[in-house]
């Protein structure tokens, strides 16, 4: 096998072609800095060996336990609505795969995210850090609550639909901070992307999505 063909040259070369079809015209992801985060993580390394081949697909994917890791334009999308600054602390509910804290662990100075399903928050850890990702805290836990301990954040990406805004994320949210959330029951829901300002949530666009529903307190 010569180096051109070796998997590890195949996946950058997906990786890549992945990262200009978000830049262009169908996708038109403007910021660089996310763009060069998504070509830097490994998405293979975060899907089951099987959809391997199908990891620098523009789509989502399964990743078990009724999961899925979310659409690449998704991740580069709420990414970019954070406006991530290279000394910011994000707060992640749903680890999921660890996929999107990973993208965000490039971009910030620390990442804290919370998986209420154990054996994916585990997996999720394991990945991280064989993965060196060294600024990403992670904890199993009802994400509703937040990380009251780790608070104020500079921004806050939920990548799980609740039914309505929880108030602990508010409440942990630095004013000028942005918020990022799916909201609405299955087949009816749009992200929000929300900035603090005096204590209330303002909000900066919409647009309708399809989010695993947020699990644990009723919502």
């Amino acid at each position: 096998m010569n180096n051109a063909t070796s998997p590890d040259n195949l996946f950058a070369a997906a990786r890549q072609r992945l990262v200009a079809e978000l830049a262009g015209p169908g996708c038109a992801i403007t910021d660089a800095r996310v763009l060069a985060a998504m070509n830097q993580v490994p998405r293979h390394e975060f899907v089951p060996e099987k959809s391997r081949g199908w990891a620098y697909k523009n789509i989502a994917l399964p990743i078990g336990l009724d999961q899925t890791i979310s659409q690449p334009f998704i991740v580069a999308t709420m990414t970019a609505a954070l406006a991530p600054q290279p000394d910011g602390r994000m707060l992640e509910i749903g680890t999921g795969c660890g996929y999107q804290a990973a993208v965000l662990a490039q971009l910030v100075a620390a990442v804290y995210t919370i998986e209420i399903i154990e054996a994916l928050a585990e997996h999720a850890q394991n990945t991280l850090h064989r993965l060196g990702c060294r600024n990403v805290h992670t904890r199993t836990g009802d994400g509703y609550d937040g990380w009251p301990a780790a608070a104020p954040f500079d921004g806050i990406i939920v990548t799980c639909a609740p039914g309505h805004v929880p108030a602990p994320l508010i409440a942990q949210l630095k004013d000028g901070g942005r918020l990022v959330i799916p909201v609405g029951p299955p087949g009816n829901q749009d992200l929000f992307i929300f900035q603090k300002r005096d204590q209330r949530l303002v909000e900066q666009a919409r647009f309708p999505v399809r989010f695993v529903p947020m699990t644990g307190r009723l919502l």
